[in-house]
Formats: C-alpha cells, structure tokens, sequence
C-alpha cells in the first residue's frame, strides 16, 4: 500500500482509497481529494510538512498526517 506522502516530488498519481474517519475523511473529500482523482505532486516543504499539490485545475496544500490517510496507486 502506497500513500500519498510516499509519492516524490514531479510525480503524478492517482487515488486508490480514503482511510480515516467521520470529519477527517470529509474534510479531505470537501478539497475534490475523491477515488479515481489524478494528482501531481508539486513542491514538499523542506521537512516534508505540508505538501503542494496540483488537483482538479487548482494548487492544494495537505499536511503530512492528512496525506498519509490517502492511499495512491
């Protein structure tokens, strides 16, 4: 199993599966991060936290412990 805060910067991959709960999971869905969505990674901040991503058109910024609830293939 793959996660997102696995996959290297320039990378492009696309959702597998949502892990977490209740709030945690919808909050992650509300950003358009839903099973099937293609994602590049574009920039990781010096200490790995937070993550720039490019998804659906727009720039998104995830935290480390968010991006390893989302698994990738």
């Amino acid at each position: 199993m793959k996660t997102l805060n696995q996959v290297k910067t320039g990378e492009t991959c696309v959702v597998a599966k949502l892990h977490g709960e209740g709030p945690v999971k919808r909050r992650i869905m509300d950003m358009g991060i839903t099973k099937g969505v293609e994602i590049l990674v574009r920039k990781v901040a010096p200490l790995g936290d937070p993550m720039e991503l490019n998804i659906r058109g727009y720039e998104l910024s995830v935290r480390k412990a968010d991006a390893e609830m989302i698994e990738v293939r």
